[in-house]
């Protein structure tokens, strides 16, 4: 098969609609995952037990089965919200059981002293952790928490199985209409590499930026 550009420029605005999708459920399920993340691993570090336990049975549960899965799921179990919904706030709670992790790491490498300075202070707990130790969990957790999001844009394909057009479907779609695989398939990987490049630059920028001088 030969490349064509004029079936790559018809592709081109099809693609393009494809990919807002994709970086739609992204960027909203980043946001769901950073946050949601961060509020599990608190718990799990400072919540009372009988909230902490059955919060980590349920991550287990997550972080153990396939997203396909979920997404199937909950699209099967919630049928009047839409498919891109479904999508971005399964995919955010989803990652979030890995960020919670992340942010368990960064928590965990807070030297024992500063907590223990902080209790002398007499600092109130919520003071504790807005001043002292979740600045420099985000710092520590910044590496992580970009793979991460590199990550997740690489996953919404998987969205397919739930009716939505994201990228890499838009891409299929076009080609079997218009008999350009090719260019479709090739148009698509560009986009990806086009928007995951410079994600991991400005994670390394702000990695920099954030480290301890």
């Amino acid at each position: 098969m030969d490349w064509s550009w004029e079936r790559a420029n018809d592709a081109l605005p099809v693609l393009a609609e494809g990919f807002k999708i994709t970086l739609l459920a992204t960027l909203i399920g980043f946001a769901i995952a950073a946050v949601l993340g961060l509020v599990i691993a608190v718990i799990r570090r400072s919540g009372p037990r009988w909230l902490a336990v059955p919060v980590h049975a349920v991550i287990e549960f997550i972080r153990l089965t396939p997203l396909v899965m979920q997404l199937l799921f909950i699209f099967i179990l919630v049928p009047g919200l839409s498919p891109l919904t479904i999508g971005f706030t399964v995919l955010g709670v989803h990652y979030s059981s890995y960020m919670a992790e992340v942010y368990r790491a960064g928590i965990e490498a807070i030297p024992a002293g500063q907590w223990e300075a902080a209790r002398a202070l007499s600092l109130p707990p919520v003071r504790t952790w807005r001043a002292v130790i979740l600045p420099q969990v985000v710092r520590n957790s910044t590496p992580a928490l970009g793979n991460n999001a590199v990550s997740m844009f690489k996953d919404t394909p998987y969205l397919f199985t739930i009716s939505v057009v994201e990228l890499v479907t838009a891409a299929q779609t076009f080609g079997a209409a218009h008999f350009a695989f090719l260019e479709a398939f090739t148009l698509a990987g560009a986009f990806f590499l086009i928007a995951s490049y410079p994600t991991s630059v400005l994670i390394r920028r702000l990695e920099k930026r954030l480290a301890p001088r």
